[in-house]
């Protein structure tokens, strides 16, 4: 089925200079105090805090500061706008390979072959709107099963354009999703938009006017071979188009061969853990790159961009390596999270860029029947990361036993990400020896050994403990520290089992008291 879903940015002239995520980056509200874009010293877009002063589309500068003194005037920059439509694209792809930018600001993208991957439109919908919400923007969303006519749908979904097709909307917000999933039921929503929606009609709005002809219903039944010649044929090819009657070509949207994202705060951010939402909105966008290139990133480096001129000074780098390769921004994000709420700024941010360092390809999923008990080896990888970001690498680590009878020597711990950077095999070539692994040793060595103390002859912790099994005399490390142990198995009076060894001194007497130790526990 093809389905196509149509994004509109009705406020991009706004959102480039005020995006929602950077009123939780600062900590306040993101109208306070009110923010206008001019364009030709006039009144283009307005935050709702300006419009609730009474500031409207094309008034003059000089109205807006005697309404608003404090408020926050900006020049239209279609530099800024370009670049930012370029943002949402990238971002979209994560949704589909087949994304195209459209005139207005609007964005179309194919996915009648991901509803079944994202769970149905409804689902995706979500996700879309997720995502925008995100990267800062407003959007109205739309459905169709064309092209033409989900753009029109956004379009009417957008401020100022009311649901029965009179023009004039005062809400500032893009209205509820138009959803049209068959022809029949697009055919009723395209009847009941206004004509000046068409952009080849607009120029002849003042005639529609006089003959009566306001909505695309009425402009659908006028005689073509004289629409044809007064209007154009544009008009009835995009006409026909959005009903389906005639093929669309599309320059799709192709992800750059590398990545490297950049955005301007346009403010001061002064504690590190503000920074979250401005890096979220950079990994939307690689994830999307990812996707489209059907990449995984192993390495991430997220870089702090400080004053420039004179007290200028080098951005400060924040890099993450993942164990397993990854290209899932929630994964992503919970490591900056945690990484970002240790991190102490040398100077106030005004700009974050991200990089992706290592990339490999994409792994399919895996195809085993059964999967490994409690979740995949991703899962357990992506654990591992969220730990080490959080208790910093020296916490976290993982078992690499030496080829030793000293139970000291041979327990060693090195961190999990030291020990997946240098590859396992070539920390550890030598193997225990071959006898080790059949005898009984506990699931946790204490540090160091306990001394015990001794009652009636007998070892004693917490109660008297009763030797359950023969010894396991270790005679190692002659070479550099000598070790004589006996080492049983004891039990305790809550039949909990320990893990004890006697101190055998070399040039001892017989009635010399034996010393003992605890040194492990078993679970």
């Amino acid at each position: 089925m093809r389905l196509w879903i149509g994004l509109h940015l009705p406020q991009l002239a706004l959102d480039v200079f005020s995006p929602s995520w950077l009123s939780d980056a600062s900590g306040g509200e993101r109208t306070a105090p009110g923010s206008v874009v001019l364009e030709q010293e006039r009144v283009l877009a307005m935050s709702p805090a300006a419009r609730a002063a009474g500031i409207r589309p094309g008034m003059r500068r000089g109205g807006v500061l005697m309404l608003m003194p404090g408020a926050r005037l900006h020049e239209r920059s279609p530099a800024r706008e370009a670049e930012a439509l370029d943002a949402v694209a990238l971002a979209m792809l994560q949704f589909t390979p087949q994304v195209a930018q459209q005139e207005e600001a609007t964005l179309l993208l194919d996915i009648g072959a991901s509803l079944r991957l994202f769970g149905g439109i409804r689902a995706l919908c979500a996700r879309v709107r997720a995502s925008l919400r995100t990267l800062g923007f407003s959007a109205a969303i739309s459905c169709a099963p064309t092209a033409r006519g989900a753009w029109l749908l956004a379009r009417a979904g957008s401020p100022g354009w009311s649901h029965d097709g009179a023009q004039g909307g005062r809400s500032g917000r893009p209205r509820r999703s138009l959803r049209a999933l068959r022809m029949a039921s697009l055919e009723r929503h395209l009847a009941r938009l206004p004509v000046a929606l068409l952009p080849p009609a607009r120029p002849y709005l003042a005639w529609f006017e006089g003959i009566g002809c306001e909505r695309l219903g009425e402009l659908r039944r006028l005689p073509r071979p004289g629409l044809q010649r007064r209007c154009g044929r544009a008009l009835l090819d995009m006409l026909d188009a959005a009903h389906g009657l005639q093929p669309e070509l599309f320059d799709w949207v192709v992800a750059p061969d590398s990545f490297r994202a950049r955005l301007e705060l346009f403010d001061r951010i002064e504690q590190a853990e503000l920074l979250l939402a401005g890096a979220h909105h950079l990994v939307l966008q690689l994830t999307g790159w990812l996707c489209a290139r059907q990449l995984a990133v192993e390495r991430i480096t997220l870089l702090m961009e400080h004053e420039r001129g004179r007290v200028a000074m080098a951005p400060t780098a924040l890099e993450i390596a993942l164990a397993e390769p990854g290209w899932r921004d929630e994964h992503l994000v919970r490591l900056l999270k945690e990484r970002l709420a240790r991190q102490a700024l040398p100077a106030p941010v005004i700009g974050l860029g991200l990089e992706a360092r290592q990339l490999r390809p994409m792994a399919p999923p895996t195809a085993s029947l059964f999967p490994e008990p409690g979740g995949s080896e991703e899962d357990r990888m992506r654990m591992l990361e969220l730990l080490v970001a959080r208790l910093g690498p020296e916490n976290v680590l993982q078992a690499l036993p030496q080829a030793d009878y000293r139970p000291e020597v041979a327990n060693e711990w090195v961190p999990v990400q030291e020990l997946r950077a240098a590859g396992q095999g070539a920390r550890s070539q030598a193997r225990l020896p071959p006898d080790l692994a059949s005898l009984p040793r506990p699931s946790w060595l204490l540090a160091k050994p306990i001394a015990l103390l001794m009652r009636n002859h007998r070892p004693f912790y917490g109660s008297p403990l009763r030797v359950a099994s023969t010894p396991e005399r270790i005679e190692a490390g002659w070479w550099s520290e000598t070790q004589t142990r006996d080492y049983f198995i004891a039990e305790g009076q809550d039949h909990a089992l320990y893990w004890i060894y006697r101190e055998r001194i070399v040039g001892a007497g017989e009635d010399a008291e034996p010393r003992w130790y605890l040194h492990g526990l078993f679970g």
